[in-house]
């Protein structure tokens, strides 16, 4: 039986990615500390909330009593406020100037060996690179080329993770091979009314490796527009369906590939050709022997590589960053990511973060099944800050109003500029914890989750930017 998921676009929004901007109602009035509490509760206590579950928790940087806390205590689904742990965990165990190499190997009689090492950053520009590197090295041909996939072990897309966001492209999979984040793209393009849209491939190779049945249709310019494209889970079979305005402009579709090795393979077969390389054999080994290294590419630095995880919030820099951990620690019989997650414990435990704070299935938050404290998040923030390289996890949050998924908010608001926090979003789980530099007040570090929300997203965060804006206004009395 085929299983058919589907991406909803223009409808459905990134888990990770969505934020809408919201201007909080403030005042400029100064609150003393001792108001602080009255003043969160009139915010979460409406009448709109009730049924909603709220964590909190607010304290100042250094040392000093807790300014508030509600349920910090207790479990919550954090959503993308997850990469604050791995992010944390990264930058303490592999270093600032941490980088992922890709290399080939030569191993004699016209066969070479590509070994990847889940670089999320590698792209086009870096496999032509590679190209031209062999090119020096006088290669015209290659016999048998092996994409060895065994650095990273494991299931190559979390099994907790709901199916809608496997099939999407903020669910993409992570493996030894990634390659242009292991999405590809393709664009409808509305035609004269009542043709179907077409489909137009920005990769023809990919083209090929699909059935698409396209049951859309161009309508009139005052009638909606809507898309929604759906794929056997297996990959084979693309459905296209609804509709789009004519004139309108294309409708581009990002959707995750289904074998990163494979469209790797693809993608460096065009690479080598670009170069008058010619290619023979390509398959697939998860052992072998390498032995002189002739070509590689790395990736950016860590602290590079963790500016887009949090400002971004781009899972699969998350989870290619959580595997990347593995390599600190050997494994026996042990996935990449178990193994990851094992050191992400280690090492927020040396933070000073109690493990009884939290249950982590993935690095990216994308997963229902992760459970954290705001406490372990506050723990987490104030752990990393009293580190040498506090600056760089710091520098990697979105900046209020300025940057990152938190550049639509807080604009023209007292928080704007002065507040550097992650955000997090899923379906009925909200969540924001970062710094702020209280004007009036000694720094400070927060937590505000909710979860089992029925309400829209833009409603929830707007509830937590006016508590943020009311930390702005904090003042000694």
């Amino acid at each position: 039986m085929l299983l058919f998921l589907g991406t909803q676009i223009g409808v459905t929004q990134s888990a990770a990615k969505a934020q809408t901007p919201v201007a909080p109602t403030t005042t400029t009035k100064s609150i003393c500390s001792t108001q602080l509490g009255t003043a969160i509760d009139a915010v979460i206590n409406r009448p709109l909330f009730s049924r909603v579950r709220w964590g909190i928790l607010v304290q100042p940087l250094s040392t000093g009593p807790t300014l508030y806390s509600r349920d910090a205590q207790k479990y919550f689904t954090p959503a993308s406020n997850l990469k604050l742990l791995t992010t944390a965990a990264a930058l303490q165990q592999l270093g600032a100037n941490f980088r992922i190499r890709t290399s080939i190997y030569q191993n004699g009689n016209g066969v070479l060996r590509v070994v990847g090492r889940g670089d999320p950053s590698l792209s086009d520009t870096q496999l032509q690179t590679l190209a031209q590197q062999l090119k020096q090295k006088g290669i015209t041909q290659i016999q048998r080329l092996i994409a060895d996939d065994s650095y990273i072990q494991g299931d190559i897309v979390n099994p907790t993770w709901q199916w809608e966001d496997v099939q999407s492209d903020y669910g993409a999979p992570v493996s030894s091979f990634i390659l242009n984040q292991n999405i590809f793209s393709l664009k409808l393009v509305p035609q004269a009314v009542g043709k179907s849209l077409q489909v137009v491939w920005t990769d023809a190779g990919e083209a090929r490796q699909w059935r698409t049945i396209n049951q859309s249709v161009t309508v009139a310019q005052n009638q909606p527009s809507y898309v929604n494209v759906t794929r056997e889970l297996s990959g084979t079979v693309l459905r296209i369906q609804g509709q789009l305005t004519t004139n309108s402009e294309p409708s581009l579709i990002d959707l995750p590939v289904i074998d990163p090795n494979y469209y790797f393979l693809r993608r460096f077969r065009t690479a080598l050709a670009t170069e008058k390389i010619t290619l023979g054999q390509i398959l697939v080994a998860n052992s072998g022997v390498n032995q002189e290294e002739i070509a590689f590419v790395e990736s950016p630095t860590l602290s590079e590589l963790l500016a887009e995880t949090n400002l971004n919030s781009n899972n699969l820099y998350a989870e290619a960053l959580l595997r990347a951990l593995a390599v600190k620690k050997p494994r026996v019989n042990q996935t990449s990511a178990d193994v990851g997650l094992e050191v992400v414990k280690a090492s927020l435990t040396q933070l000073g973060v109690d493990p009884a704070n939290y249950i982590l299935v993935d690095g990216s938050g994308l997963s229902r099944r992760n459970l954290v404290t705001p406490e372990a998040l506050v723990q987490t923030l104030r752990g990393i800050a009293r580190t040498p390289t506090a600056y760089i996890y710091r520098a990697s949050l979105p900046v209020a109003g300025k940057s990152g998924t938190l550049k639509g908010r807080f604009q023209d608001t007292p928080a704007e500029g002065i507040v550097q926090a992650k955000t997090g979003t899923l379906t009925g789980a909200i969540s924001l914890s970062g710094y702020m530099n209280a004007p009036k007040y000694e720094p400070l570090v927060f937590s505000i989750i909710v979860n089992q929300s029925e309400q829209p997203a833009t409603v929830v965060r707007q509830a937590i930017d006016e508590i943020v804006v009311l930390l702005t206004q904090l003042q000694r009395c």
